[in-house]
């Protein structure tokens, strides 16, 4: 079936549901497609879905469904054909062969055309290069021997190659250059993370869906300037600023790359170095738009992401924003300790949000006083990666440091803590003496 939008002619995006129960589900996947689409500066003209229980080897819809599509861009002069679902090199080739003078590109393609149109920094632009490098390689695609070296001149001698196999080499090159480039940035990334863990701030990272908000956060409780657009993917590169809250209390806030599902694995890894500015934070604002219906499978994937980049574990608030078009949201009662209803554009709510940031803050650090014996005065130098050394001084008895711990730190070096610091038995004592 294909049903037809009544303006623009300019790509056919594919889909299959396995059942008729599937459909539904099919439709919402294609609508982020189409919203993918726009933002990398297309328009769907029409779009084809195809109910079958596996997917055709050759070409993943059935050959009459190829007829059908080749059929309909041939009539409305389309030359871009979009398949909402990866698709093998072979599959490619067959179904532009099919199609004849139709580009044919997958979803992750498309992501990577968006990556590519919105990296700013030169880390953004390399990651994207070689995320694209990487799923291009294996999709490269020769004329057998029209473009081989082989001839029976000087220099064309020998057993030649085709060039096919000259891209392919000098793809893997680059592709090694790339990760050379990218491996001495992520060193100067962890050396920028190390100043960060001994200034003792909090570091705090907004994460979750794609255009749930997070930039537009960032910006009102910062003034960060970082662009801010009703489009998929508008932040590739992280952004980090700091944030003052009440009671002298300060925290690093960080703007991350969104999340989506069917994220590509080679983007995850490409962006992993970006992606794990969550793995580092000490807490994590999850955004969620409270105006979109799969804002829970959003939630959903979020979560799932947060788990495989080992962040799974952090201190979460979750925060619904947009809420200025759900307005009995913000006027709610029955709100939950770890979740706040905001708009990040009015900026009703975030008071809320603020406050609830600043008991969290409270609660995962606390300002100590450890006692080190001589004899262990090895263990010092390791203080340094749990905290914030405020003071250290050489007594009689042994080094004494004054120091912030979050309460990984207080729980590493619980034993040399001083007899006033020692660390309550009862939850009730120990939420009283945190900061």
């Amino acid at each position: 079936m294909a049903e037809h939008t009544t303006i623009g002619q300019r790509a056919v995006l594919v889909g299959i549901a396995a059942d008729q129960r599937e459909l539904a589900a099919c439709q919402t996947s294609l609508d982020e497609l189409e919203r993918l689409l726009n933002t990398a500066g297309g328009e769907a003209f029409a779009r084809m879905v195809q109910v079958r229980a596996s997917y055709n080897a050759r070409t993943c819809i059935g050959s009459g469904k190829v007829a059908e599509l080749a059929e309909l861009c041939k009539n409305e002069d389309i030359h871009l054909a979009v398949f909402d679902f990866d698709l093998s090199p072979s599959q490619i080739r067959n179904l532009e062969d099919d199609l004849s003078d139709v580009r044919v590109i997958d979803r992750s393609m498309l992501i990577l055309d968006i990556f590519a149109l919105h990296a700013t920094s030169g880390e953004g632009k390399l990651q994207v290069e070689l995320a694209q490098l990487k799923y291009t390689a294996p999709r490269l695609t020769g004329h057998g021997t029209e473009l081989s070296r082989l001839g029976g001149t000087i220099g064309t001698r020998g057993p030649g190659e085709t060039q096919l196999e000259i891209d392919r080499r000098h793809m893997k090159r680059r592709i090694d250059a790339l990760e050379a480039q990218l491996a001495e940035m992520e060193s100067t990334r962890a050396t920028m993370r190390a100043a960060r863990d001994r200034s003792g701030i909090p570091k705090v990272a907004i994460v979750g869906y794609t255009n749930a908000g997070k930039s537009t956060l960032l910006n009102y409780l910062t003034d960060a300037g970082v662009l801010s657009e009703d489009k998929l993917f508008a932040t590739l590169d992280p952004t980090t600023r700091r944030l003052d809250l009440e009671e002298g209390e300060s925290l690093l806030l960080t703007d991350t790359v969104g999340f989506i599902r069917k994220l590509p694995h080679h983007l995850v890894k490409a962006f992993r170095s970006t992606l794990e500015e969550a793995a580092y934070a000490d807490i994590l604002l999850v955004l969620i738009d409270a105006t979109d219906a799969e804002g829970e499978e959003h939630l959903g994937v979020t979560e799932q992401l947060l788990e495989e980049l080992g962040a799974g574990d952090k201190p979460i608030l979750y925060v619904f924003n947009k809420c200025d078009r759900v307005p009995e949201l913000l006027e709610a009662d029955n709100r939950r300790e770890d979740t706040v209803y905001i708009s990040a554009a009015t900026g009703e709510g975030v008071d809320t949000l603020l406050s609830r940031l600043l008991t969290i803050v409270r609660q995962e650090k606390r300002r100590v006083r450890l006692c080190f014996p001589y004899t262990e005065q090895g263990r010092v130098s390791a203080v340094y990666h749990y905290g914030a050394v405020e003071n250290l001084s050489y007594e009689e008895h042994g080094v004494v440091m004054d120091v912030i711990l979050d309460k990984r730190g207080l729980g590493v070096f619980r034993d040399f803590l001083d007899e006033r610091d020692r660390l309550p038995e009862t939850e009730e004592d120990d939420d009283a003496d945190y900061l």
